[in-house]
């Protein structure tokens, strides 16, 4: 199978990685100054003392002052990614400028480490850019704290011609590492508009405080749509009203940035139970910053008036199309159907399908509520897109649905409805708002709606979840609401993938126990809301995205290579100048 766009995004998460604590990497540096000094004293060399005040007092320097400076002009970075800046950098000075001594000789050592701590200062230039604070004039004072510690100290053990070419090589390797990084920028500049390392910046300040700044540049690149979300009111003689609707936004991209909380929000927003399913949206339909839920929210508040209601439904159903297979159930003239392919993947839908099956639907029935029960990952991998044999199946089931669902008889509908926290948290793949369940009773058949708030179900635990709750009622499935607070790095995290299905089994029992105790009359209404002026990424933003990324890392290496043995050569030239 192809990889999608977010197979692509997924792959990018091997770059993240999280830096050691301070005290690791100062110990490590320490420990390498001592070293080198061991080294020169066995030997005699008049350098003693090169490891520890040439190496480890530079990176202690670096070390003391980059946080600060860098939080003085408006950046931020941590304790620890300052300590393994300055460790790398030492580590990369002394492999270049003592290495080749071990050939040469040690005449070359003071030209060498000028040229090392040239380099150092390009690459903390190259780092802070893309992890503190992209505007590089800001940047250029705490990059150079630990190469201006070694030139001191260089100032000391070498000859006064020392200083001059030390400073020189700092400008050409400065400006050699500024051309770097504008050619870095320069893909996502000319295709978005938007600055990388910028968009990189505010990457890392979500991780490391939850900042959502990320929403400037989704709405840089966003552009407007206008999407259905049906919605089922039950109105009931006794308990809690409840609303079952289904949006065709994503809940995304990550943590709570954009749409990533939207089944929480939409949920708190409605005075009823509120149980806010999946419905078919990518990637592509991921909401550009979390005010844009109001948007919606609004839609299907309005889309309450005039409301018709029915005190009848049909019994639940399930008919089946290769490898797709879904849970029908009439509200009225309205149609509720829950679709899933496990065991198979069962990931997003493109719109376009689940719009398709929609307006199809319409032709029998006033109102077709198409869930995505998003409830079998086996891998993180491309959504189902129209045209495709997947697609075709699900197209064929619905059309099996219809069929089936329009001559079933009505009879009275009773409905209940649960709420169950859990005590897993985010990191575990569980939201805010636990499990919820809907049950519906019609002709003394009982079906059971079970609502997870994750992104997904790892393999095998959806049947096992739902197995527990046919010991209650005759038919159910298990859905989730694909909300990607639970993911913040990679996309995959799923519900059972953390937790054991034998600890998730009495939460959801619990649920659709209460839910069958709170079975009461009930009347439907079914209503669409147009969402409009919906600000998301758009349509292939992503792939682009994810696809002018990747081209850029792989051109990276290559370029930066080219750039450097440039740098190395000017640095000679410098040298055979200055002589």
């Amino acid at each position: 199978m192809e990889s999608g766009p977010d197979v692509r995004v997924e792959r990018l998460t091997r770059y993240i990685f999280s830096a050691p604590s301070w005290p690791r990497s100062l110990a490590l540096i320490v420990v390498l100054g001592f070293v080198i000094d061991a080294a020169t004293y066995r030997v005699g060399d008049e350098l003693f003392l090169v490891g520890t005040l040439g190496f480890s007092v530079p990176a202690l320097v670096a070390f003391l002052l980059t946080v600060p400076l860098v939080r003085v002009f408006g950046g931020y970075i941590t304790w620890n990614r300052s300590a393994l800046l300055a460790l790398a950098c030492t580590v990369l000075a002394v492999i270049l400028s003592l290495s080749p001594v071990l050939v040469f000789g040690r005449a070359l050592f003071p030209t060498l480490y000028a040229v090392a701590f040239g380099l150092a200062f390009g690459l903390r230039l190259l780092v802070l850019a893309a992890v503190a604070d992209y505007r590089i004039s800001r940047m250029v004072l705490p990059a150079f704290t630990q190469s201006v510690a070694a030139i001191a100290v260089g100032a000391w053990f070498f000859t006064p011609g020392f200083v001059p070419y030390a400073l020189l090589l700092q400008a050409v390797f400065g400006l050699v590492f500024v051309f770097l990084i504008w050619l870095i920028e320069r893909p996502l500049k000319r295709a978005f508009q938007i600055s990388g390392l910028n968009f990189l910046n505010t990457f890392i300040a979500h991780l490391t405080d939850g900042s959502k700044n990320m929403e400037d540049f989704f709405r840089e690149i966003g552009e407007e749509v206008y999407v259905p979300q049906v919605s089922l009111f039950f109105s009931r003689d006794a308990g809690k009203d409840v609303l079952f609707t289904v949006p065709n936004v994503h809940p995304g991209p990550m943590g709570d940035v954009g749409g990533g909380n939207l089944p929480r929000i939409l949920h708190d927003t409605f005075p009823e139970e509120t149980l806010v399913a999946h419905g078919c949206a990518t990637h592509d339909f991921n909401l550009v910053s979390e005010s844009e839920i109001e948007k919606i929210a609004r839609a299907v508040e309005a889309s309450r008036e005039g409301l018709a209601f029915s005190a009848v439904a049909s019994r639940p159903v399930r008919v089946e199309s290769g490898s797709v297979s879904i849970l029908c159930q009439r509200f009225g003239d309205a149609l509720l159907m829950v679709s899933t392919r496990s065991p198979e993947r069962t990931e997003d839908l493109d719109y376009s399908v689940g719009m398709a099956i929609m307006a199809e639907g319409r032709c029998a029935f006033s109102e077709v509520a198409f869930v995505d029960a998003h409830n079998c990952m086996t891998s993180v991998g491309s959504p189902v897109l129209p045209a495709t044999r997947i697609a075709t199946e699900y197209i064929a089931a619905a059309r099996e649905g219809f069929r089936v669902a329009r001559d079933l008889p009505l009879e009275s509908l009773a409905v209940g409805v649960s709420h169950v926290r859990v005590p897993f948290t985010r990191e575990q793949g569980f939201g805010s708002l636990g499990v919820q369940a809907l049950v519906t009773e019609v002709e003394g058949r009982r079906a059971a709606y079970v609502l997870v708030d994750g992104n997904n179900v790892a393999p095998g635990v959806r049947d096992q979840l739902r197995a527990v709750a046919l010991a209650h009622v005759d038919e159910a499935e298990i859905m989730t609401t694909d909300t990607h607070t639970v993911n913040t790095i990679t996309g995959k995290n799923p519900v059972g993938y953390v937790v054991p299905a034998k600890a998730i089994i009495p939460y959801i029992e619990q649920a659709v126990r209460e839910a069958v105790a709170d079975l009461a009359p009930a009347r439907v209404g079914a209503a669409t809301a147009s969402c409009e002026g919906v600000v998301v990424f758009g349509s292939q933003r992503v792939s682009q995205l994810a696809s002018t990324v990747n081209a850029m890392l792989a051109f990276i290496a290559p370029l930066s290579f080219m750039i450097l043995m440039l740098a190395f050569l000017l640095s000679i030239f410098a040298y055979i100048m200055l002589q």
